[in-house]
């Protein structure tokens, strides 16, 4: 009993180890992103033609067709990370500024993953309405709209609205970036299990923003509404459960879920399943261990929530759990929504698409999927990693080829096109952060 003690003591202490180190470079590097030019200055003469004079003409020829805006600016990989601070990570209503070091982080993984030039936009504003009325603002300006750490269920209207609203792709990361990397890991678990994913028992735990999303996905992976069951802070989601009338979503599934008619809490619902997908509160403990006894032999386990998760890995696996993951990236297994958002983007982008749909959400996961499948599956490989060169590619072709065949593109690119314009792109942000690392224009990263 001592050495295992210490065992989950040693664990334990390296998952707490990231939190001090990224306080230092934080403070160190005060922040993560700047603006840098992409256009040469050979002399000061140059301005006559980045601006007054010369910028005239462009600015006639776009007011002349408004479509050129894409041409003549960068629009066209220009995209806002917006915010209100009511619920960040696992962290809650934190305000705007203290989302904002999350939100430089989501803009900094947009660069450098998928080329796009992300600008944190974090709102001192909480009413959905104005909301509305500040991003339509600023929609000008950009190619695509990420949504991010938005509480619910002011985030579902938020979105519905832009989507409906705006032109260009709006997205909500905490939905539909969660729900596409988790999809991903579901096909390739039940694909190592052996077992059929649409005639599974799903479990999931938390009925945010995040779980609604996957279960809307799921169903269009032909799993039956019937089959999932949600849990929120107040039990198991049934047909008898009232629900708020400004949560629709919920309601639905309320409806539509749980073809067991189950009642009760967690521990009710887990019986026999062979999934539990908690995108819930940051644990540990919020999933007991044994919990996990009274699901199926080799069950499937996602403990999603930052920065920590429900259960950890090693007790879902002592348990009787086949395959375990969580939401960070110092376990196997992480289901990250970095692996979806900037190739979706790149994607989306690359093809001028007016909106994401969640068709292209599902593409986009069986895209994960596969390259991991290319690389070869393993219990603690279901996803490619970060480091992968190729997955961010492949995501960008499915989804830019996805709005093209929907009818939802401004320019038409071939599969071949597609896929040579993300790796250019995507390895020119690489090779920028590079030679300023080279140069120390970006310093080295202090020592102790």
């Amino acid at each position: 009993m001592k050495n295992n003690e210490n065992n989950n003591g040693n664990r334990l202490e390296e998952a707490n180890k990231p939190y001090e180190i990224s306080e230092k470079l934080h403070r160190f590097y005060k922040g993560k992103i700047q603006v840098v030019p992409k256009a040469p200055v050979r002399s000061l003469d140059d301005f006559s033609y980045w601006y007054t004079p010369g910028v005239a003409r462009p600015c006639r020829l776009i007011e002349a067709d408004r479509q050129k805006v894409f041409d003549y600016t960068n629009k066209g990989n220009s995209i806002a990370v917006v915010s209100d601070g009511t619920r960040v990570l696992g962290l809650g209503n934190i305000g705007p500024e203290a989302a904002l070091p999350v939100m430089e982080g989501k803009s900094l993984i947009f660069k450098y993953l998928g080329g796009v030039d992300a600008v944190p936009m974090c709102l001192q504003e909480n009413d959905l309405q104005k909301l509305v009325a500040l991003v339509k603002a600023m929609a000008p300006n950009f190619g695509g709209i990420n949504l991010e750490d938005i509480e619910s269920p002011k985030c579902y209207d938020l979105l519905d609205i832009l989507r409906e609203e705006l032109d260009i792709p709006v997205w909500h990361d905490d939905r539909q970036g969660t729900a596409t990397i988790i999809l991903a890991g579901v096909i390739n678990s039940f694909k190592l299990v052996g077992r059929d994913l649409t005639e599974a028992k799903y479990v999931l735990q938390g009925a945010g923003a995040s779980n609604l999303a996957v279960a809307e996905l799921l169903m269009l992976l032909d799993v039956p509404p019937g089959n999932i069951v949600l849990v929120d802070s107040k039990g198991i989601l049934h047909d008898q459960r009232k629900v708020a009338s400004n949560n629709k979503l919920k309601a639905k599934w309320a409806r539509i879920s749980n073809k067991w008619k189950l009642k009760g809490q967690l521990e009710a619902a887990v019986e026999d399943a062979d999934i539990l997908i908690a995108l819930s509160t940051p644990g540990p403990g919020i999933v007991p261990p044994e919990l996990v006894q009274k699901m199926k032999k080799d069950s499937i386990v996602f403990a999603c929530a930052n920065p920590v998760p429900e259960i950890w890995p090693w007790e879902a696996r002592d348990n009787g759990a086949a395959i375990t993951a969580t939401g960070r990236s110092d376990f196997a297994n992480q289901l990250n929504n970095s692996l979806v958002f900037p190739g979706v983007f790149r994607g989306a982008l690359d093809v001028q698409a007016t909106t994401i749909t969640d068709e292209m959400c599902v593409v986009a996961a069986r895209a994960i999927a596969q390259r991991a499948q290319e690389i070869g599956l393993s219990s603690d490989f279901i996803v490619p990693t970060m480091e992968d060169e190729k997955v961010m590619t492949e995501v960008a072709v499915a989804v830019g080829r996805k709005a093209v065949e929907f009818g939802l593109a401004r320019r038409e690119l071939k599969v071949e096109e597609l896929k040579a314009s993300a790796d250019r792109i995507i390895s020119s942000a690489q090779k920028n952060v590079k030679l300023m690392m080279e140069s120390k224009i970006i310093p080295p990263v202090p020592e102790d």
